[in-house]
């Protein structure tokens, strides 16, 4: 829980640094945002599969997806943080990442997943940055969705 404020204030930061951007560019030569996310999964087209028909995201032929920033509701930045190798926040998968993913509608989204049987690890409809829920994809993977505040 801990770190999880910590990770939300950091975004909340960022979200008031977006909109009272400094006068000055910064210099050429550094990161702008995130490109890609990539990992290894031991059967892709399954697990594709599985995102586009669970989660809804929009997988194309070329087995990935392409996911807007501009998209209606959709947070303008996107948070990234390095965690203690020690953590549990990533339990209970063994994975060396999670990822958070923006969600229009948690209510209909959690509705997916129980008729597809996926089983939602936790919920918090509490926290001051919008509504959490976490699960596990079906290669152990644990995935962050995330709601925010309107």
């Amino acid at each position: 829980m801990e770190v999880r404020s910590i990770l939300l204030l950091s975004l909340s930061l960022l979200l008031i640094a977006d909109a009272g951007k400094a006068a000055s560019a910064p210099p050429v030569g550094h990161v702008t945002g995130v490109g890609g996310i990539f990992f290894k999964a031991k059967d892709p087209k399954a697990l594709a599969a599985w995102y586009r028909e669970v989660l809804g995201m929009p997988v194309e032929v070329w087995g990935g997806a392409a996911l807007r920033y501009d998209a209606p509701g959709h947070p303008s930045v996107l948070a990234w943080n390095a965690f203690p190798a020690s953590t549990k926040y990533f339990a209970p998968s063994t994975g060396e990442f999670m990822i958070d993913y923006a969600v229009d509608d948690m209510d209909a989204l959690l509705a997916r997943l129980h008729g597809k049987g996926v089983a939602v690890l936790k919920r918090d409809d509490n926290d001051p940055n919008g509504r959490f829920a976490w699960i596990l994809d079906p290669e152990g993977n644990k995935i962050e969705l995330w709601e925010p505040k309107r």
